[in-house]
């Protein structure tokens, strides 16, 4: 395991994650600054989300062909420069450009710092995927209660100044992260590739992706809205800043903890509990009066957040020549398709009301359960 290189690539994942987590604690600030809808609110995540769900694939596929580094930077870059400009940005349509550029930017470093990751894991692939995975998961647990902070203290209007960190992070990665190696599949071609790769375990592939994206719906439902239903029972913008992070923070130590658990025993087993879990998890989530919501959103994010590099872990060692592009399906193929439904959740609130939604929402772990125990059982 060379520590080194997964530190360097575990902080590219953080500092495109940190950036990347400004938009959802904001989203009081923005639905009170553009008088925005529940069904704009869902029209926006839906298409950050989207762009997510079309990007990462092709560029998956793309870093396992071609040996650079240009995947990983561009998008590193559009992600920590632009997506800070929403703090000034004039109207609702100027906005969802900003996040969307900032979007893509994500969207292409993910699968190729992710393919990397086995490479340089020895035989600790799940618990690297886990370090790597934590990057994101505490940048989205830092990232809003810095923005939320610094926005309250300063304004929404000073959020371009916070580039400069990026900037930093961004130098210092350029310098000491090496080139990916490819898998030489240009003779092969986008379907040849997928066909030479998953035709075999296509099937299990599948199952796996599936349980991801509706892991994704709740989970992206969750963190979209709640900040919303927090606003309106009465939370202040720091306070749901610092209940979004512990979410994610309680996802940080159970990714951790199921990525050293996948590597002693059957990742299979961890799904199932994890899955089992969610649904009351997340109703303490949304029910927990007053302070006690803090306790319900580190249970929620325990459960919610758990499975999420186990999905990328089975997928790699079931296709291990294929590394980017299955990492892709698992990560942005199922979270951005998840996410793509915001809209339709978000029209949904504007009828029928947020909490409602909320509740039914958090049912959809219990359908995963039966594809969970079909599951194959990787080494």
């Amino acid at each position: 395991m060379n520590y080194r290189i997964i530190f360097i690539l575990t902080l590219i994942h953080f500092t495109g994650d940190f950036y990347s987590s400004f938009f959802t604690p904001l989203l009081p600030a923005f639905v009170d600054k553009f008088g925005l809808t529940l069904a704009q609110v869902g029209l926006i995540t839906g298409m950050v989300r989207f762009l997510s769900f079309i990007v990462q694939p092709v560029t998956g596929y793309l870093a396992d062909r071609y040996e650079t580094r240009s995947f990983v930077f561009a998008g590193l870059f559009l992600a920590f420069f632009f997506i800070p400009f929403s703090g000034i940005a004039p109207n609702f349509w100027v906005l969802m450009i900003i996040l969307c550029l900032g979007s893509i930017g994500s969207s292409m470093f993910h699968p190729s710092t992710t393919g990397m990751v086995p490479l340089y894991s020895g035989t600790r692939t799940g618990f690297s995927l886990s370090i790597f995975n934590t990057g994101g998961t505490l940048a989205f647990a830092a990232g809003p209660v810095f923005i939320t902070w610094y926005t309250t203290r300063f304004g929404l209007e000073q959020m371009p100044y916070t580039v400069i960190l990026g900037a930093i992070a961004f130098f210092f990665c350029i310098r000491y992260l090496p080139v990916p190696i490819s898998e030489n599949f240009s003779h092969l071609g986008f379907i040849g590739s997928i066909k030479e790769n998953l035709g075999k375990v296509y099937k299990s592939i599948f199952l796996i992706w599936l349980v991801m994206v509706l892991r994704a719906v709740t989970g992206q439902t969750f963190m979209t809205f709640m900040p919303i239903y927090l606003t309106d029972k009465g939370h202040d913008l720091v306070s749901i800043g610092f209940i979004f992070s512990i979410f994610i923070l309680a996802g940080t130590l159970s990714g951790l903890l199921a990525g050293y658990l996948a590597d002693r025993t059957d990742a299979k087993k961890i799904f199932f509990i994890a899955h089992a879990l969610m649904t009351p998890a997340l109703l303490l989530y949304l029910y927990l009066p007053g302070p006690l919501v803090y306790i319900g959103s580190f249970t929620a994010g325990f459960a919610a957040l758990a499975t999420l590099p186990l999905g990328v872990v089975m997928a790699q060692k079931l296709a291990p020549k294929s590394r980017s592009m299955v990492s892709s399906l698992m990560m942005g193929f199922a979270y951005g398709l998840g996410g793509a439904l915001s809209p339709f959740i978000g029209k949904l609130g504007d009828i029928y009301g947020l909490e409602n939604v909320l509740f039914y929402s958090a049912f959809i772990p219990i359908i995963t359960l039966l594809p969970i125990l079909k599951f194959p059982r990787v080494a």
